[in-house]
């Protein structure tokens, strides 16, 4: 089996094939990252370029680290220390960075559609690492895969996603994936912060947040998006923490054996309370660790990688 086409865009149009796909790929690659010597030649020759008009830790040093353990070349480009100051284009940038050699392009953006743009322009693969409130593709899919490893399946849990989902492409990203695998997905969050029609994707509308955690068997929570909102979209962190916050009582409430989640950056004492965020159902670094994992198994399929049974020697 092979992925379709040449880029990975969103979870919108992938396959519950595809992505157990991807999923199946990514176990070899968590058993290279385990090594103490992390290195396969498995993509030599291969240049994967970072490209990130938006700040990041953990997706962008995952790509890097990600390109590396398989032996590919990898560089970095900031918009804030490229020619983007001097008023390079999107498309100009994409063509430039293909012009250099670049085999596949990693994007992250503010704008929603701009990994899409790229990959109409160059004939390089385009990986989306954030577009705008669209989507994250492989967010979802470390989410999906570090639920599966603890869970050993996706079908029929119900997932409760918590927090801003508005302006979160992270949001869109696990509804598509997880719905498309099996599991059912809650939302829940300020009614100003529930987008118009989204239960059209697949999801539940919850207003309470401890009706939407009841029974859940996982609960991801997400962080206010400052940076994207509009003024007055709540009264304040205190009063959102209140009624929107995770703490052990309202953990409490969903199953016995619930994972949570978070896909960072955490605002603690807002989204979550420490206690929870680094209590024993939390798995919080252990998404950061797969997101290395799945992002290898990304690259290596997208470069032309054949099956799940990687070389990995």
């Amino acid at each position: 089996m092979t992925l379709q086409g040449k880029d990975l865009l969103g979870l919108l149009h992938k396959t519950e094939s595809e992505i157990e796909y991807i999923l199946d790929t990514a176990v070899p690659m968590k058993e290279i990252i385990s090594r103490p010597l992390k290195k396969v030649p498995t993509l030599r020759g291969r240049t994967i370029v970072n490209v990130f008009y938006e700040p990041s830790t953990r997706t962008r040093t995952s790509f890097e680290l990600a390109a590396k353990y398989l032996s590919a070349d990898s560089v970095n480009i900031s918009g804030s220390a490229s020619s983007v100051v001097k008023g390079e284009s999107l498309v100009d940038t994409a063509r430039t960075v293909k012009a250099l050699g670049a085999d596949i392009i990693v994007v992250r953006h503010a704008m929603a559609g701009a990994a899409e743009l790229m990959a109409r322009t160059v004939s390089a693969s385009v990986i989306n690492a954030g577009d705008g409130a669209h989507e994250h593709p492989t967010q979802a899919l470390l989410d999906m895969f570090t639920v599966r490893e603890a869970k050993g399946t996706l079908k029929g849990l119900e997932v409760a996603i918590i927090g801003d989902i508005t302006h979160s492409r992270v949001a869109r990203s696990d509804i598509w994936g997880f719905s498309r695998m099996g599991a059912r997905v809650r939302v829940c969050g300020p009614p100003t912060m529930i987008p118009h029609g989204i239960d059209t994707m697949g999801c539940k509308i919850f207003d309470k947040v401890e009706d939407a955690l009841e029974g859940a068997d996982v609960v991801i929570v997400l962080r206010i998006q400052n940076e994207r909102q509009q003024q007055g979209l709540f009264p304040g962190l205190r009063e959102y923490a209140n009624m929107y916050g995770i703490n052990s009582k309202r953990l409490g409430l969903a199953a016995p054996d619930a994972l949570l989640m978070h896909p960072g950056p955490i605002n603690r004492g807002v989204e979550l309370t420490g206690e929870v965020a680094d209590g024993q159902q939390s798995l919080i670094e252990t998404q950061v660790t797969n997101g290395v994992a799945v992002r290898m198994a990304i690259l290596y399929l997208l470069a032309g990688g054949g099956d799940a049974n990687v070389p990995v020697d």
